[in-house]
């Protein structure tokens, strides 16, 4: 490496660093406090899947109405 190369990487490198926080997840090996049945499992997901598939529906149900020009 050519020493102009060289020497520009070496006062570069701390400026392009910068600041490194280590970030810890906090992971436990317990078991769960609660366990979660099937029907609140069932319930979670399907509100779930009305939250992200209900406006789409929605969209599309009414997309006649959005392309009429008033």
């Amino acid at each position: 490496m050519p020493l102009l190369l060289r020497t520009i990487a070496r006062r570069a490198a701390p400026v392009l660093r910068g600041h490194t926080v280590a970030q810890r997840a906090h992971i436990s090996g317990k078991p769960a406090k609660g366990t979660v049945g099937p029907v609140e499992t069932v319930v979670g997901i399907g509100m779930f899947s009305m939250a992200i598939l209900a406006p789409s529906g929605w969209i599309l149900a009414h997309l006649e109405d959005y392309k009429k020009k008033d």
